[in-house]
Formats: structure tokens, sequence, C-alpha cells
């Protein structure tokens, strides 16, 4: 298991029962879906065939053997034509992986720009892992942890506002982007994501004295709830972005969500996950961002193709699902299990921020008051007009919100006149002037812990 902080928190696994019971259902949505491919694969070819016309002949080109080097526009017709057929075989066996790979084969411009800082690489226990860093070298670090299935360009709206305050630093997970995929399904297990992680900001020169702030995007959030209850002496301030409390997280899923337990519980097969993303042209992604399509700009479309190139492979998905066939069979839970949920002592002590978006379905609200059960310190805050994705959908609300949560204010404190102290009566003046000034300063950082509903707005405002 992964390292216990203070002996006071404790990452276990679900009961046998319920992993029973998950891998079940794993079985009966994996031949839903070989049986729902299968029907694809005989119906897809009839209808081209009836309809004729350009798809038809896509389509039967899939399994001409021509060569890989199509020019981009044939590549187009094969990916209509693979809209069509969506049997898993059918797409990726006849060398349609390898098409789609080629199509793909330079990265857009936002991912290899040094707009957002200065790409770098870093070894951690053999495990490659690249980040893009912004800002003073001297500030506190901010860690960055994206959602799925996304890389560290989902916070370029996020990099320049932080750097102004903080070093960011914008990682790519493992098995996610430019940093090191392996295929290995225990690579994935919480004791290894949290201990590299930890070693990661390590390097970066956090500690006990130098803490972090983290900020967390959907399964990044997820993560980093393990890191700072792993963790909690190395880092100040933690906010999770449309993803409450593991405890209360996968019991939650919404039946409407694309990633329901139906999902979760498909992800659990082999292979199948992976084939299925591939298909029509990594539809998923376009369910995933579709406020980004919506927009119709070309600087939104381009983070759309920076995601397929990001997921163009099968390896590309193989690390990033592999999070999923670990992480819903762990749970934290207090060291003490005489009735200690509601002690003081062992809640979260890490300051906590929880945004979610009003529309999201991917996740109730239900979870993120009941994530605040776990946490000493805790604000939630709820961003009008948007759904999973509202540090995208309404950047600036949302940096304003970070700022504020994260900068500590600095109050400029004018040097009173020298008066003679020697009498009581100066001495209590001194004390009231010095009490006052120091409430001003934390009176905005300090926040009591709060778990009524009215602690729940429906914006921020300044």
């Amino acid at each position: 298991m992964a390292v216990l902080a203070g002996g006071r928190d404790n990452v276990v696994s679900i009961s046998a029962a319920e992993s029973l019971k998950m891998l079940a259902f794993s079985v009966v949505w994996g031949s839903w879906v070989v049986v729902r491919n299968a029907a694809a694969r005989t119906v897809g070819p009839l209808w081209s065939n009836c309809g004729g016309g350009g798809n038809g002949s896509g389509s039967g080109g899939r399994g001409d053997g021509r060569d890989d080097g199509d020019d981009r526009e044939t590549g187009a017709a094969d990916d209509d034509a693979a809209a069509t057929a969506t049997g898993a075989v059918a797409t990726y066996s006849g060398g349609k992986s390898v098409r789609r790979a080629a199509l793909r084969d330079r990265p857009p411009p936002c991912l290899s720009t040094t707009v957002y800082g200065t790409h770098s690489y870093v070894k951690v226990k053999g495990v490659k892992f690249h980040y893009v860093e912004c800002g003073d070298p001297k500030d506190m670090i901010v860690l960055l942890l994206h959602g799925f299935p996304s890389c560290w360009i989902s916070w370029h709206h996020q990099i320049p506002t932080l750097s102004k305050h903080f070093r960011v630093i914008a990682v790519d997970l493992k098995g996610f982007g430019d940093s090191d995929k392996p295929s290995a399904r225990k690579s994935y297990r919480v004791e290894n994501l949290v201990n590299e992680l930890a070693v990661f900001l390590s390097m970066l020169g956090v500690d006990d004295s130098n803490k972090c702030h983290v900020i967390g995007h959907d399964l990044g959030a997820l993560l980093g709830w393990y890191l700072v209850h792993l963790w909690p002496n190395c880092i100040s301030k933690f906010v999770a972005i449309s993803c409450p409390h593991p405890n209360v997280h996968w019991e939650y899923l919404p039946p409407s969500s694309f990633f329901n337990k139906n999902w979760i519980c498909f992800s659990q097969l082999p292979y199948l996950p992976e084939m299925d993303a591939l298909q029509s042209d990594l539809k998923i992604i376009n369910q995933c961002y579709q406020h980004l399509s919506k927009t119709n700009q070309s600087d939104d479309l381009s983070y759309i193709d920076a995601y397929k190139y990001t997921f163009s492979r099968t390896e590309d998905w193989t690390g990033a699902i592999n999070y999923f066939r670990n992480l819903p069979f762990y749970r934290i839970e207090p060291r003490n299990s005489n009735d200690s949920l509601n002690k003081e002592e062992d809640m979260l002590q890490v300051p906590c921020l929880l945004i979610t978006g009003s529309k999201d379905v991917s996740v109730k609200m239900e979870s993120f008051i009941k994530s605040t059960e776990f946490l000493k310190t805790s604000t939630v805050r709820i961003i009008d007009n948007a759904s999973h994705f509202p540090h995208q959908e309404q950047p600036k609300l949302v940096n304003d919100l970070l700022t504020s949560y994260l900068v500590r204010v600095k109050v400029v404190q004018k040097e009173l006149p020298r008066q003679n102290s020697s009498g009581i009566v100066g001495r209590m003046k001194d004390i009231v002037s010095s009490t006052v000034q120091y409430g001003n300063t934390l009176k905005d950082s300090v926040q009591k812990r709060n778990i009524l509903p009215t602690t729940v707005k429906t914006s921020w405002q300044n």
C-alpha cells in the first residue's frame, strides 16, 4: 500500500464482493460490445453497398492492401467510412490504426509552442515525466494535474494567469501525452502513482518547509485527493475541479454520464476499451469536448486536434484507461476506525476548494457536499453556465477564483510614528494596532469548515 502520512490516513481496497461484482458487470458489458460491433460489421457493408457513392468505395478500400502512404484526402474518405462501419476488428485489424496515426504524425503547434512555458523532462523511478514550466523559479510551485482524456494543454487558460504569482508546473500524468506510457496495469496502482508524484515534487524542491499548491481536474483531481491525503505536509492548498472525494465519487456517478458505472465496468476489460475509443476517428474526443466544437473558433478546434493527436494510437489509451482499471478499487480511510470520521483530528487538514460546473452531468452536487465531511477546511463553488470543464468554459471566472484563493494578500503596513509607550496605556495601544493589522491579513485567507448548503454559491463574486 501507499506510504502513510503520519499514520493517520490509509488507502484501502474495496471489499472482495464489490470487486467481484464490478468484474462480473465488466464481462456483461464486454459481451454486449462484441455483439454490437459484430452486428455493425455485418450491417455496415450492406448499408454502404445499398447507398453507393464515396462511402462504399472508401469502405471497401480498408482491406485492399493499399500503401499506408495515402494522401490526406484519401485518409479523410477512409475516416468517413470508419464512421459507418464501427466494427472494432474490421476497423483496426486491416491497418486502419496505422493510417490514422499517419494522419497525425506531427503535433499541432499548440502542443510544441513555448508560449505557455518551457518543456522539460525528468525521470522518476525509471518513468519519464514531461511537464511545462512557467513563472519565476523562486516562486511557490503550483502543480496542475489534467483530467481524462487530456494532457497538459488543458490548462492553457490558467498557466499565463497563475504564472504571474507562482512557478507553474503543468505535467503530463504517467500514461498521457509525452510522459512514459507503461502498459502494465499494476504500474497504475495508487501507491505507485502517488509516490512517483511525491518524488517528482521533491525533485522540484517541494518539502515540508517549501510547500506547493495542487490543482487537479477530473482524473487529475482524483489522483490529487490521494496525494494530499498521503503527503499533507508538502501541500499548502488543494483545488479539485469537477471531482469529489474518492470515497463518494464512484458511488454518485450519474447514470446519464458518458463515463458512468457501466463504462467503468467496461474499462476493466483488456483491449476492447482501447479499440472502442479509437472508433469513428476518435469520436470519444468530440463527445468529451463539445464545448470546444460548439464555438467554431479556430483556436478551440486546434485544441481538439491536439487531443486527437495525443490519443491517436492504441498505446495512448492503454495507460490512460489503466487509471480506471485501478482507482475504483481504492478508498481512503482514517487510521482509527472507532467512528473517527467526525473527529476533527482525523479529517484532512489541507484547505480544499471544490469547483464544479452548474451544468455538469458527469458528477452530482450531492457528492461535493458529502466530500466536505472528510475535510476540516473546505469551500465549494459552482460555476454558472459551465459543464465538466469550467476552467475552459469560464476561464476568467475560474482564474479569478483560483487567484483569490491561492494568492496571499499582501497588506502594506504603514509605519506608525514612534510614541512614548512606556505607560501601560501606550503598550495596550500598540498591541491593539498590531492585532488589527494581523487580523486583516488573515481575514480573507482562513476559512472555517462549514458543510451547510448555505456555503454553496451559484457563482463566484469578487
